[in-house]
């Protein structure tokens, strides 16, 4: 029976396949968001100001690192949770996969969340004569908060590395 309940359990990973799947199609609409916003940027670029250029630009860069963000957890959480990615020998192979573990993928989403949010606080600021000064105060909150949170997982990290290599005599 508990041999039975334990194969059970490891095969559930396979439930996860689909909703990994799901994020590529989350990857197509960003693609299709970013093409419209580029179309945006290269029909009115005559009479666009310089800000609201900017911020078009800075919109499509947001979208490109949402983009990266999405590619990073869905290969990453495929091979970490569910099974590795066979890709055969003459097919080119990102740098990065399978060499991923849950922490560094952990860190990687952090630093990725601070640079988005980074580029939207940016465009806040941009914007900052329509934006009311508290909302504006909000945005800075919720920017240092991830910021520091980013920073305290990445120190964690660091302390439990130092205290399993202690604790194995390394």
């Amino acid at each position: 029976m508990e041999k039975f309940f334990e194969r059970l359990m490891y095969r559930s990973r396979w439930v996860l396949a689909p909703i990994y799947f799901g994020l590529s199609l989350a990857i197509v609409a960003l693609g299709i968001k970013f093409f419209m916003e580029l179309a945006h940027l290269l029909v009115d670029i005559v009479v666009l100001s310089e800000a609201d250029m900017i911020l078009i630009v800075l919109s499509l860069v947001d979208i490109a690192m949402v983009g990266g963000l999405l590619i990073m957890v869905m290969m990453s959480g495929y091979e970490n949770f569910v099974s590795q990615i066979d890709i055969d020998a003459d097919e080119e192979k990102l740098s990065w996969l399978g060499k991923m573990d849950s922490s560094s993928l952990k860190a990687k989403i952090a630093a990725s969340i601070v640079a988005i949010s980074s580029i939207h606080l940016l465009k806040k600021f941009m914007a900052a004569e329509s934006i009311d000064n508290d909302k504006l105060l909000w945005y800075v909150i919720m920017h240092i908060t991830f910021v520091t949170s980013a920073f305290a997982m990445g120190l964690l990290d660091v302390l439990y590395a130092k205290a399993t290599k202690h604790k194995n005599g390394d």
